[in-house]
């Protein structure tokens, strides 16, 4: 099945043009509202796509009079608008970017600016330790060290600008005149994982353009929208997301941190957001937590089952008919994306019923990221939607029941592995790009993932178990925060696997709920809940272990467990 149009958009070929298309087109419109602290005061800054050209042509024009035309300059940092100026004013004159992730330890981080050759670090004032420290032990080939704020021996963004705009008045217009080409590597994107895993992605203007065009045509983002950046912007979903709102015209703000989601949800009356699953059902959780806390599950049940049967006739009322709770959600909340991992369809049933559509996305980094996606059109809870316009995909190697890996090819597809011949040969075959992902097409043309190639746990029997459909269940248990499905070997028969769980437990409800409980009581309620949870599956399925814990799972920015990680520590115990 091929996705429908439903929406007005042109295409680009490169990232170029569609900066200077949106800076016509919503030239007075607010780009990016900026908070300034200062004591008790706070002052919100907005700043319109008309300036936020200027300022991406002012900075590249510095950059290129300091001697970075062609070079390599990677960014860390939190999201903030010193961050996407940086990577707009790398990509608008060909200048490699190479955005890198904030939370890496220092030898890691190191590791990733040796590895991409960068020429220059912008880096945010938060993490000046880690860059020092890179910075003596001078075995990278960093010419040039750039804060994002104002700090004493360092240049500075803001200062960068103001020079570029002096040097544009005086008619230095060779940034300005660069044309772009727009298939070559324009950005150098580090995978999740371990430095010794982690694989450095080469992707062109071309691939991330193509993908902004195929997602404009199915979703319906427009210029009256706020945008709530959660993503980190050193993953490919929280740039390409970025660059994805700008293309509509839409006012994006920045988050203070996950503590002050609510808060900032009311402060700048966000319409829309994309988000990693744990972050969605995080914010369902405590929507939940508060129908529960006025006593009202079961009206809002009765008022649900009420609303569906009349959506059947066309007649939607689901927004005043939960409009205290949308309130809860700053009040104007419409739209949430939702990918990176598999959502609770639970969740996401739970968003739409209350009138606030919700769609899941899927891709990867060697993607750009956007593989197939849902739309307001065509949901199907527990899908990954259908392929996106330009995309077509394929399974190889279908089992009895359908389920093979997910191959992809199109305008989106990675360029390859950056030096790297023997990772990309594995990966893209006769213009194919293989995922590691397993699953499945259904007749309507809906994709479904069962689970990662590498992460299936497959029995002495034949028989295959996907971790993730066992997770979904368990982590709706109020009792856990977060758990990881992994097989061990049988102590009664080595040649078979155990299934079990490693459950971290919600601090904040145990505390509320079973005061002063020893852990090993608690051990014994939530075993109960997970043989539960066990009777709904086949036996085969039946997780017959269970570590407690509450220690965090080991995750990469983006809360993907890292599985071989939590492994190994658990198979030191």
């Amino acid at each position: 099945m091929e996705q429908e149009k439903y929406f007005e958009a042109t295409e680009f070929e490169n990232i170029k043009e569609i900066i200077y298309n949106s800076a016509k087109k919503y030239g007075d419109n607010t780009a990016f509202v900026i908070k300034h602290k200062t004591d008790k005061n706070v002052e919100y800054e907005d700043v319109s796509y008309k300036r936020l050209l200027e300022e991406i042509n002012a900075l590249g024009t510095k950059l290129f009079e300091l001697g970075y035309k062609d070079k390599r300059i990677a960014i860390v940092g939190r999201n903030r608008y010193e961050w996407t100026v940086t990577h707009l004013a790398n990509l608008l004159g060909g200048i490699v970017s190479v955005p890198l992730d904030k939370e890496l330890q220092v030898d890691e981080l190191e590791s990733c600016l040796i590895r991409s050759k960068a020429d220059v670090v912008v880096f945010d004032e938060k993490y000046i330790d880690n860059i020092e420290e890179i910075k003596s032990r001078d075995n990278t080939k960093l010419q040039e060290y750039i804060c994002m704020s104002q700090m004493e021996n360092y240049k500075d963004i803001r200062g960068l600008i103001q020079e570029g705009k002096e040097l544009l008045e005086l008619g230095n217009n060779e940034y300005i005149d660069t044309k772009i080409d727009s298939y070559k590597m324009n950005i150098l994107l580090f995978t999740s994982g371990t430095t010794s895993k982690s694989k450095s992605v080469m992707l062109s203007q071309n691939n991330i353009a193509s993908n902004i065009y195929s997602m404009q045509l199915v979703e319906g983002i427009f210029e009256t929208d706020t945008n709530l950046a959660f993503l980190p912007f050193h993953h490919i979903f929280g740039s390409t997301a970025l660059i994805v709102m700008l293309a509509c015209g839409v006012k994006t703000a920045f988050p203070d941190g996950l503590r002050y989601v609510a808060q900032n949800l009311k402060e700048y009356k966000v319409t829309l957001f994309v988000g990693v699953p744990l972050l969605v059902e995080a914010i369902y959780k405590k929507v939940e937590q508060g129908i529960k806390k006025q006593g009202k599950t079961k009206i809002v049940n009765i008022a649900k089952k009420i609303s569906n049967i009349l959506l059947k006739f066309g007649i939607d009322i689901r927004r005043k008919l939960f409009k205290s709770i949308i309130d809860e959600l700053g009040g104007h909340m419409r739209f949430v994306i939702s990918g990176g991992a598999p959502l609770d369809k639970r969740v996401a049933k739970g968003f739409n019923e209350l009138g606030i559509d919700l769609v899941q996305g899927y891709g990867l980094t060697e993607t750009s990221p956007v593989i197939a996606a849902e739309n307001y059109k065509k949901v199907k809870y527990g899908s990954i939607g259908i392929p996106m316009e330009n995309v077509i995909v394929e399974f190889e190697n279908k089992d009895k029941n359908g389920i093979g890996e997910l191959k992809v090819k199109g305008p989106n597809v990675m360029l390859g592995y950056y030096e790297n011949a023997e990772a990309t040969k594995q990966v893209l075959k006769d213009g194919w790009f293989y995922t590691g992902d397993l699953g499945y097409m259904d007749k309507q043309g809906y994709i479904f993932i069962t689970g990662r190639k590498k992460d299936m746990i497959v029995l002495k029997n034949g028989k295959k178990v996907f971790p993730e459909e066992l997770e979904i269940l368990i982590n709706r248990l109020d009792e856990v925060e977060e758990c990881m499905v992994f097989g061990l070997p049988d102590n009664k028969d080595k040649n078979d696997i155990k299934l079990s769980v490693k459950i971290v437990y919600n601090k904040e409800y145990v505390n509320k709920e079973y005061p002063n409980i020893q852990k090993e009581e608690l051990e014994k309620v939530i075993w109960e809940k997970v043989k539960e949870i066990n009777k709904t599956f086949p036996p085969y399925k039946y997780i017959k272990n269970m570590i407690l814990t509450d220690k965090e799972l080991i995750k990469t920015t983006t809360k993907k467990i890292k599985r071989n990680e939590e492994m190994k520590i658990i198979q030191k115990v």
